[in-house]
């Protein structure tokens, strides 16, 4: 499996967890269609059902760099599993393929977990920007705007899948029991650090 880009990115605020749309990806690979053969299902007969061919080429090619990340053992492994599984899987390869977004589920969703702290609040992300933009000099070139939207995807992805629940206007931790066949997947592929990451064990 490919690392992790080793730059911090604000790529994903231009994302979207998509999960039905890479669920589809995923199993077309399983089933041996070629890359070529995925992307013209996706942008020509529109498999992603986007109202523009500009949004489907861009979600294809977002999902694509998730897609590559997985090698045949876990595309079997997530085609197999349970809904619940299967969006877990999504959300760690969006980590896989980006530095500041492991590093916060790391060092910010795992870590309130551990101390006790149930709630996960905008402030905390905020505080985990601030210190990261102190220390990388492109982050300190970002504007506000970014922080905004990065930090609106970042609740969303844990929302879709299942590690935060929101209840009115506040967000609450809620760490997966992973499929053992996952997690023993990660541990094999020397993924301890977000197996531990995702699940919020010391």
């Amino acid at each position: 499996m490919a690392n992790r880009s080793e730059v911090y990115s604000a790529g994903l605020m231009s994302e979207a967890p998509w999960f039905l749309e890479f669920k589809k990806m995923v199993f077309l690979k399983q089933d041996g269609v070629d890359q070529e053969e995925i992307k013209r299902r996706c942008i020509e007969e529109n498999l992603f059902g986007m109202p523009k061919e500009y949004r489907a080429r861009r979600t294809y090619g977002y999902l694509l760099n998730r897609l590559n990340l997985m090698d045949d053992t876990l595309i079997n492994l997530f085609c197999s599993s349970d809904l619940t599984t299967q969006k877990i899987i999504n959300l760690i390869m969006i980590a896989k393929g980006d530095r500041l977004f492991s590093e916060f589920l790391n060092e910010v969703y795992r870590e309130k977990y551990i101390v006790g702290f149930t709630e996960l609040s905008a402030s905390d992300v905020n505080v985990f920007f601030t210190d990261k933009a102190a220390h990388d000099e492109i982050m300190g070139q970002w504007i506000e705007t970014t922080f905004k939207r990065l930090r609106s995807g970042y609740f969303q992805f844990l929302v879709d899948a299942n590690l935060l629940k929101k209840e009115k206007s506040k967000y609450y931790i809620t760490p997966p029991i992973l499929d053992i066949a996952l997690e023993r997947y990660l541990q094999f592929n020397g993924d301890e650090r977000l197996l531990k990451a995702i699940t919020g064990v010391s």
